[in-house]
């Protein structure tokens, strides 16, 4: 029954056209970035590079398929989460807002099942998103531009993968990309839980993670002991696959603390919809 629900409720996702926004805005945006990339891509390096050049000597092309990926993945995955909220903020609020809640707990499945259905199906739906942005950003780069080594600028300096060395650190990246992603799906869906119409839900998720990042971007030692907790700190953990040597420390840290996130707002959920009046 759980199976045939989540099913129902991905059909329902796919059947609503704001689903596809998602799709379109991501399709759009890396086209604009492919394309002024190839039009001042190289400009746009030499001025990244000019500060050390009079040290290191570059050869070969800078601009490749890897580098654009990488930029491509940095630039939006601060902004596909309003993408993922779009779609599942409304997963809860909107079937109340609409009354069909009342007629779907007239089945024979349980709330848990419900919400955990709800929570299945927008996992999947962001799990297209991330994946989409993989193939976008991976594929049709490398197709325009062509493959070579990856040169990255940090914080400790700068940083040239072999072009032999990338391709698992794009894979585990994508993975805790998806990760962080699918924290936001579920905070959304949580907040959806409390609310009875779609807006809600989606403005209070974006509230949310901009305050987090504010707060975790703010140089004050009052925030210092909470900041290693907030979801949003951990959204970029994604980048230190592109460090050398890999911090696996600090990444598993993240991928902890994402994962706690997402378990206590999944418990937070079923006890509110438990105990939620969808009979008036």
């Amino acid at each position: 029954m759980l199976f045939k629900n989540t099913y129902n409720e991905f059909i329902k996702i796919v059947s609503k056209p704001r689903s596809y926004l998602g799709l379109g805005a991501l399709t759009v945006l890396i086209g604009l970035i492919i394309f002024a990339m190839k039009a001042d891509g190289e400009s746009m390096v030499s001025f990244v590079t000019a500060s050390f050049e009079q040290t290191l000597s570059f050869n070969g092309k800078l601009v490749n398929g890897n580098l654009i990926a990488f930029i491509i993945l940095q630039m939006l995955v601060v902004h596909i989460p309003l993408l993922i909220a779009l779609v599942t903020g409304d997963l809860i609020s909107g079937e109340a807002a609409m009354g069909t809640i009342r007629m779907l707990a007239s089945k024979p499945i349980s709330r848990t099942q419900i919400v955990l259905s709800k929570f299945t199906a927008g996992a999947i739906y962001t799990l297209v998103i991330t994946l989409w942005l993989g193939i976008l950003s991976l594929l049709v780069s490398h197709l325009v531009f062509g493959t070579g080594d990856l040169m990255v600028l940090n914080s400790d300096g700068l940083v040239i993968l072999p072009e032999a060395d990338i391709l698992w650190r794009f894979g585990l990246a994508f993975c805790v990309a998806y990760l962080s992603l699918l924290t936001v799906a579920t905070l959304s869906i949580c907040l959806s839980a409390f609310a009875e119409n779609s807006i809600g839900p989606i403005v209070a998720t974006m509230a949310i993670i901009i305050i987090f990042t504010i707060i975790g971007s703010l140089d004050v030692t009052v925030f210092d002991t909470i900041k290693p907790y907030l979801f949003t700190t951990h959204m970029a953990s994604w980048r230190s696959f592109f460090e050398d040597p890999v911090p696996f420390d600090d990444i598993i840290n993240s991928i902890v603390i994402l994962l706690t996130h997402i378990v206590l707002l999944v418990g937070i959920t079923l006890f509110k919809f438990n105990r939620k009046d969808i009979t008036s």
